[in-house]
């Protein structure tokens, strides 16, 4: 068997030459020197004695999947394994947008409520002195022909007098 082993590894070593050889030639030495450590590895392997492994272990895998696929009962885990998925992005999606959810659930898992002990309640003083995206702009929204509102041509002709007046009310120049 080792030399079986040897002799699949060198096989296996002359085809990654070739394959080396060609990478060097058509995309240059880094990728050729990359491509030759890979082919060198099956030589080695041969001549550690560790091919007869190599080829239990996939000679194992090629049996385990091959039960699996004419199995019944494995389709069926498969089958139960996807419904649990989709199950699950499926409650996501619906807890983003707040269907078959209760009122009082939704408020204590978004996670914005008071804060828990140990933590600066930072956020909550923010929530707190920050008025609602509504009330940014004093409440009132542009005219339709002013400069500051956005045309259906371009949307760079913005004005930001607004949010530099926020960010300097903050302190943040």
């Amino acid at each position: 068997m080792a030399t079986l082993g040897l002799a699949l590894g060198a096989a296996l070593a002359l085809v990654g030459f070739v394959i080396a050889f060609f990478l060097w030639r058509r995309k240059g030495a880094a990728y050729g020197l990359r491509a030759l450590a890979w082919a060198l590895v099956p030589l080695a392997a041969g001549l550690l004695g560790m091919m007869r492994s190599v080829i239990m272990f996939v000679s194992s895998l090629f049996t385990i999947v091959a039960t699996m696929v004419f199995n019944p009962v494995v389709w069926a885990g498969i089958a139960l394994a996807g419904l649990a998925v989709l199950l699950y992005f499926v409650s996501g999606f619906m807890k983003a947008r707040g269907v078959g959810v209760k009122a009082g659930a939704a408020k204590s898992s978004s996670g914005k409520g008071t804060p828990t002990e140990g933590s600066s309640g930072r956020g909550a003083r923010e929530a707190e002195a920050s008025p609602p995206p509504s009330q940014v702009g004093g409440g009132q929204s542009a005219p339709q022909g002013s400069e500051g509102s956005r045309t259906a041509g371009g949307g760079d002709d913005m004005d930001f007098g607004d949010i530099e007046d926020l960010l300097k009310k903050r302190g943040i120049e």
